[in-house]
């Protein structure tokens, strides 16, 4: 299994504001820690924000804060609203199932099982878990 960089890139934003509670955080400020595109981080912050996760504020004293406490940001909620889907095997999108096997298959069951277990076990943390460590510091590189 493996999560879009868009997922990855959202938690990573989340992270990083969870530990900024005091003041809002630049798009500009969150590419040059992650080393992330600010194009990709603007796509990223304008959904999250449309979401709900984040507030968002334009101009000079503009930047990105948390819209609702840490605690209260699930992680298996976010995963399922930023993946497009779980469907691990064709077999998973009865749209799409060309499976001949399918009836007698045990494969779909086990990762069927595996997906849910996935879940359930990011539905245990929210984001003030992820955020629970302090982020290093970034050492600019010497001139």
């Amino acid at each position: 299994m493996q999560l879009t960089l868009f997922t990855d890139f959202c938690f990573r934003v989340l992270i990083y504001l969870a530990q900024q509670p005091q003041r809002r955080v630049t798009v500009t400020e969150l590419s040059d820690y992650y080393g992330i595109s600010r194009h990709h981080l603007v796509k990223v912050a304008h959904w999250l924000g449309r979401q709900g996760y984040v507030t968002t504020s334009r101009g000079r004293q503009g930047g990105l804060c948390l819209a609702r406490p840490a605690p209260d940001i699930g992680i298996g909620q976010l995963a399922r609203a930023t993946e497009p889907g779980f469907d691990l095997v064709e077999c998973f999108d009865s749209a799409t199932n060309t499976c001949r096997i399918l009836p007698h298959c045990g494969l779909s069951g086990v990762l069927m099982g595996a997906t849910r277990a996935f879940l359930a076990e990011l539905d245990r943390y929210t984001l003030a878990d992820l955020s629970a460590r302090p982020l290093p510091l970034l050492v600019s590189a010497p001139d």
